[in-house]
C-alpha cells in the first residue's frame, strides 16, 4: 500500500504548506522556503524510487459524503462543505490527477478579512454570523473543473429591415427596405469551463468567473499541501451539453454583432452548432464556508485567485423586528416636529 504524501521540510522535518503569498511551499517553523519545481527536482534526486507516484489520498466525509482530495496534512481539517471534522481516508490516482491548476492566490487571512467585510455590510445579519468560531471555519478548497476548447458555428437567416425618413417638401414618407439577410459564423472558443463537483451549484461557479488563466500551471501534488480539492464527479462526457449551451450562445451572440446596420431583423432563424476538439482536467482555488442558521444553510464563496464574492446572507428575526421599532420610532419624531411647527 502507497504512503499518503506529506511534504517534509528539508530544515527541520516539519510538514510544509504552499504560501498563496510567495507561490512557495513554506515551513510554518523554521520558515524555510522553497519553489514547487526545486523542491520536487530535489526530492526526486533523493528517492530510491525510480517512477515517483503522484497518487493522491481521498477523504470521506462520513456527514455529506462529499470526497475531498488532499496530502495527509490536511487530513484533520473540517469539510468544507458540511463542517464535519471525521474524514476517512482512500486512494485516488490516475485518470484522476489533473492536469492543470491555478494555486491559491489568497491565503485564509485575506479570505477572512473579505468575509468580515462583506459580512459587516449586511445590517440585518446575525451577530454571531462574523465570530470566529464561524470564520474558522472558512475552507480553501480546489474545485474540480474542465476546460474545453470548442469548434462552433452558426448559420442565420432572415429579414433584415432599413427604415427612413424622406422630406418631400411639406410631406415627410417613411420608407422600410426588406433584405434577404444570411450570415455563416465560425468561432474557437478555448478553455471554456466548466465545474465538475456535484457538490458545488453550477451557478454559483459561474459567478465566480472569471480566473486568469495566465497563472495556470502544471499539475504538483505540493500546490495542495495545506488545502482540500474535491475529486470531480462528472466526466468530461457528462459535461459536454451543458458546454455547448455555452458556446451556442456565445456563437449566435457572435453572430449578433454581424448584423450592425439594420433597423431590426424579423423572422430570424439560427442554426448554432458546437464540437469539442479538446478537454482537460483542472482544479481551481475558492475559499468556502457553509453556514447554518433557522434550518436554512447559506454558502460563501470567494475565487481564491481574484477575491470575486458570491454568498448569500442570513437574516436575524431579532434584528429585523428592532430595526422596524427604530424606524417607526423616528418617524413618529418626525411626524410629531412637523406637528409642532405646523401648529
Amino acid at each position: 500500500m502507497n504512503e499518503a504524501i506529506t511534504y517534509k521540510c528539508p530544515g527541520c522535518g516539519a510538514a510544509m504548506v504552499f504560501n498563496p503569498d510567495t507561490q512557495e511551499l513554506s515551513c510554518p517553523y523554521c520558515f524555510t522556503t522553497y519553489k514547487v519545481d526545486d523542491y520536487l527536482k530535489e526530492s526526486a534526486e533523493s528517492s530510491n524510487d525510480d517512477e515517483p507516484t503522484q497518487d493522491m489520498k481521498i477523504y470521506h466525509c462520513t456527514s455529506c459524503g462529499a470526497e475531498l482530495v488532499s496530502d495527509e496534512f490536511t487530513s484533520a481539517t473540517i469539510c468544507g462543505f458540511c463542517g464535519n471534522p471525521t474524514l476517512v481516508s482512500d486512494r485516488l490516482k490516475g485518470k484522476f490527477t489533473p492536469s492543470l491548476i491555478i494555486p491559491f492566490k489568497l491565503d485564509k487571512a485575506a479570505a477572512s478579512q473579505a468575509f468580515v467585510n462583506w459580512a459587516k455590510k449586511g445590517l440585518l445579519t446575525p451577530g454571531d454570523f462574523r465570530s470566529d468560531s464561524t470564520i474558522e471555519k472558512l475552507s480553501g478548497i480546489y474545485v474540480p473543473f474542465w476546460f474545453y476548447d470548442v469548434h462552433s458555428t452558426n448559420y442565420m437567416h432572415g429579414t433584415g429591415l432599413r427604415v427612413r425618413t424622406e422630406d418631400h417638401s411639406d410631406h415627410y414618407y417613411t420608407v422600410t427596405d426588406y433584405y434577404d439577410v444570411v450570415r455563416s459564423i465560425e468561432a474557437d472558443f478555448i478553455r471554456v469551463p466548466a465545474d465538475a463537483s456535484a457538490k458545488m451549484a453550477d451557478g454559483d461557479m459561474d459567478k465566480l468567473e472569471p480566473f486568469d488563466y495566465s497563472e495556470l500551471r502544471k499539475f504538483e501534488m505540493p500546490y495542495l499541501s495545506g488545502y482540500l480539492s474535491e475529486r470531480y464527479n462528472y466526466t468530461a462526457d457528462d459535461m459536454k451539453n451543458r458546454i455547448y449551451k455555452r458556446t451556442d450562445k456565445y456563437i449566435t451572440e457572435s453572430t449578433t454583432e454581424c448584423l450592425a446596420g439594420y433597423s431590426s431583423i424579423s423572422g430570424r432563424t439560427d442554426s448554432p452548432q458546437s464540437q469539442v476538439v479538446k478537454d482537460e482536467y483542472a482544479l481551481l482555488p475558492v475559499w468556502m464556508l457553509n453556514y447554518h442558521y433557522k434550518d436554512k444553510d447559506y454558502t460563501f464563496l470567494m475565487n481564491g485567485q481574484t477575491g470575486r464574492i458570491v454568498a448569500t446572507r442570513p437574516i436575524s428575526n431579532a434584528r429585523t423586528a428592532a430595526a422596524f421599532v427604530i424606524s417607526f420610532i423616528i418617524v413618529l419624531i418626525i411626524a410629531m416636529i412637523g406637528g409642532v411647527i405646523l401648529w
